[in-house]
């Protein structure tokens, strides 16, 4: 997949408004409705836009915490990575979860009401994920980017 600057650029006003129109996206890279759409379906064709979601207030939703919460396992063994990720999915509470490289197995961002709800999840979801050897939290104090 060979992507050009009008690509780049299409792309960047998606990451901040998925809904925008093709002829307002067009409109603000220079194309027109249907060159532009053209090219969306492209990207969306060769695997570039995955899909096109909604950014979530989770404060407003009364979930204001955000802990990322760095795990890591006992063992690293397919059917360990496999049985914890099967388990994090299940979590109405984890927002996000990624593999790493490093020192931790898992960064995972947990949505909370407050500290004492918190510490709910942790002693009722987190603490009994499988295979979990350390986790670590960090309270996030505000997001500055995404």
């Amino acid at each position: 997949m060979e992507t050009d600057r009008m690509d780049l650029a299409i792309l960047d006003i998606l990451r901040r408004d998925g809904r925008v129109t093709a002829t307002d996206l067009g409109a603000r890279v220079g194309l027109s409705a249907s060159a532009c759409s053209r090219r969306l379906r492209r990207l969306e064709d060769e695997g570039v836009i995955l899909g096109y979601g909604a950014q979530i207030n989770e404060a407003a939703l009364g979930r204001g915490l955000s802990a990322i919460v760095f795990v890591t396992l006992r063992s690293q063994t397919e059917d360990s990575l496999s049985a914890f990720e099967k388990a994090v999915r299940a979590c109405a509470n984890v927002a996000e979860g990624f593999l790493l490289s490093g020192q931790y197995d898992y960064a995972l961002r947990v949505v909370a009401r407050d500290v004492a709800d918190y510490e709910r999840i942790h002693k009722e979801q987190l603490s009994r994920l499988p295979h979990v050897d350390r986790m670590q939290s960090n309270f996030a104090l505000r997001k500055v980017a995404g």
